[in-house]
């Protein structure tokens, strides 16, 4: 009645129905319900007496009831299921009546002797969720339990229930024995790795909703990496509120890497730190804190999802460099020899595509449709004709494997990125170059070879501002990456040719200090000083430049005219140095 006022209490719901009941009704219902009726007076209802439990309703093959203590609910579902597995050993296994049973903690409108609300929904849903004969209890029923009672509780994780509103963290319990010992899984071929749930280490609990929200998004972002194997959201958050062994976890789910975090609210900012794990030696890869006002939250959250994915993607590249040159040649798959090639190729000097291209080569052998392979030969066809003596033949199969990289490699965003950039500089197509790097940003709008090789084409095109804009991404996202020297050179090229030397001297100064071997950014450098005036230190850089390059001259990088306005302004420079043409 609307007068009426509405009674609230906290109590414990056991809720319990028998697990294909229609099915064994329709094969022999009379036997079925003479089973249920000796099951529910020889065992339930005396046991739910024992425990001291008040029976709601009972409603055809099922009942709900209520315990003041979740403790005694727990015991009275243990009770009830083993003494189940007792009657039904000489029972066939297609007669048998196996009960499923929810247990949850919550608050309940009461009505006389009946009652409602989530509180018992919640019940119902994680009855359904139990196996036949087995038991799911929420985390508050867990929580009060654990400890007090000599059974097991196997996290199964969040589980959105129907029609409950958040989602409900669940425990299964096997009355009739241990736990499932998961099975150590065997590792991937490629670089797997598990983003474990972040700690909310405020005080404000609705924070756990943005923690979450930041993982699922990283698992996302790292999902768009196609040489990557990325645990799924569900696998990875059976972890959430345990504490973390990095190892076992690592076992269990079949990974090497595991990223973990936590994020702290205090007033109007906001504190993010992230650490890359491998998982059997538990050495810390990688780490760093993030710390962002709160005024966009949700710009916030994909900010720093994207510095994470970016990040990570040349720590753990670096990672697997490593472990690999540990294994005997003899081991090597094909993914192995192009994580051997990468050292070599990140050089960038024509001696060390050398060495990767038989590297490459290999790989292809075993393996002809690798994209990312096709791509990094493409890469060092392109080095050493443009730095190691200009030959036909080279930049053919630059084209060639870029075309190769493509065809085979549409869903990798960085074989993408390669083939773009060689396309672009050696095949001298710039729209269809954008169109892949586009398309490599789509699969991955973080990944380091699609921004800076952007920004390298885009600097000779005359892009300048696009050009600088693009490799401060690719710097913000991953500042540590051994490619960043590409960002700073690019943007030494936009600047000079905007005409703001003094940033383009600095950035070109970046550059050679990246990569002292790097002759275009020392030439960059010389025609800076010398548009800043500065003729002496513009001389002597220039003279860096051949000692650099001996054979360094403007006219063999017209290749790069992608934009020739752009190469005349610092050809002009470099003439008035004594620089050949």
């Amino acid at each position: 009645m609307a007068g009426e006022q509405v009674v609230r209490r906290l109590t414990a719901v056991l809720a319990a129905d028998v697990a294909g009941y229609s099915r064994l009704v329709g094969n022999d219902e009379e036997d079925t319900l003479a089973q249920w009726k000796a099951h529910w007076h020889d065992l339930i209802e005396p046991s739910i007496k024992q425990y001291h439990g008040r029976i709601v309703r009972v409603i055809g093959d099922g009942a709900l009831v209520e315990f003041a203590s979740v403790v005694d609910a727990v015991r009275c579902a243990v009770e009830v299921q083993r003494g189940m597995a007792a009657r039904n050993v000489d029972v066939p296994q297609d007669k048998r009546i196996e009960f499923r049973i929810g247990i949850n903690f919550g608050e309940l409108i009461v009505e006389g002797d009946d009652f409602w609300g989530d509180g018992v929904n919640i019940a119902a849903r994680l009855e359904a969720l139990a196996e036949p004969g087995g038991i799911c209890v929420s985390g508050r029923v867990q929580e009060d339990a654990h400890g007090k009672l000599d059974i097991v509780f196997e996290n199964a994780g969040e589980q959105q229930l129907k029609n409950i509103a958040r989602p409900v963290r669940v425990y299964r319990i096997r009355p009739n024995g241990a736990a499932k010992v998961a099975p150590e899984l065997a590792l991937p071929s490629k670089p797997s790795i598990a983003v474990l749930p972040f700690d909310n280490m405020s005080a404000d609990q609705e924070q756990e909703y943005f923690c979450d929200g930041i993982v699922e998004e990283i698992i996302t972002g790292l999902s768009r990496i196609r040489w990557m194997f990325v645990i799924a959201r569900n696998s990875s958050f059976v972890y959430k509120g345990r504490a973390q062994n990095v190892r076992q976890i690592g076992r269990e789910l079949g990974v090497r890497y595991a990223l973990e975090g936590s994020v702290r609210k205090a007033t109007n900012r906001m504190r993010i730190t992230a650490q890359l794990i491998e998982a059997e030696s538990s050495a810390h890869l990688w780490a760093e804190s993030y710390d962002r006002p709160l005024d966009d939250i949700c710009a916030v959250q994909d900010e720093i999802t994207m510095c994470v994915v970016g990040a990570i993607e040349p720590s753990l590249r670096k990672a697997e460099i490593d472990r690999v040159q540990r294994q005997r040649p003899s081991n090597l798959n094909a993914y192995d020899l192009v994580l051997r090639s990468l050292p070599f190729i990140y050089a960038l000097m024509p001696k060390n595509a050398e060495n990767s291209i038989p590297l490459l080569r290999e790989a292809l052998k075993l393996e002809p449709q690798y994209g990312l392979a096709h791509a990094l030969l493409s890469w060092c066809f392109h080095v050493r004709f443009n730095r190691g003596g200009a030959r036909e033949a080279d930049r053919a199969n630059a084209i060639r494997h870029a075309h190769e990289a493509i065809m085979h490699g549409s869903d990798d965003a960085t074989a993408l990125a390669i083939a773009a950039f060689v396309i672009a500089l050696d095949e001298h197509d710039a729209s269809t170059a954008l169109k892949f790097f586009d398309q490599a940003l789509t699969l991955s709008n973080s990944n380091i070879f699609a921004l800076t090789g952007s920004a390298v084409m885009l600097a000779w095109m005359g892009n300048a501002e696009k050009a600088i804009e693009r490799a401060k991404q690719a710097l913000r996202l991953s500042p540590f990456d051994p490619l960043n020297f590409r960002a700073h050179s690019s943007m030494s090229i936009a600047h000079f040719y905007s005409g703001r030397y003094a940033e383009a001297a600095d950035e070109a100064r970046t550059a050679i200090g990246s990569n002292p071997a790097f002759s275009i950014p020392r030439a960059v450098l010389a025609a800076s000083l010398l548009r800043l005036g500065r003729t002496e230190e513009a001389r002597l850089a220039a003279r860096l430049v051949l000692d650099c390059e001996p054979s360094f001259k403007s006219q063999k990088l017209s290749h790069l005219a992608l934009q020739p306005k752009v190469l005349a302004a610092l050809s002009d420079a470099w003439r008035e140095l004594g620089l050949p043409d």
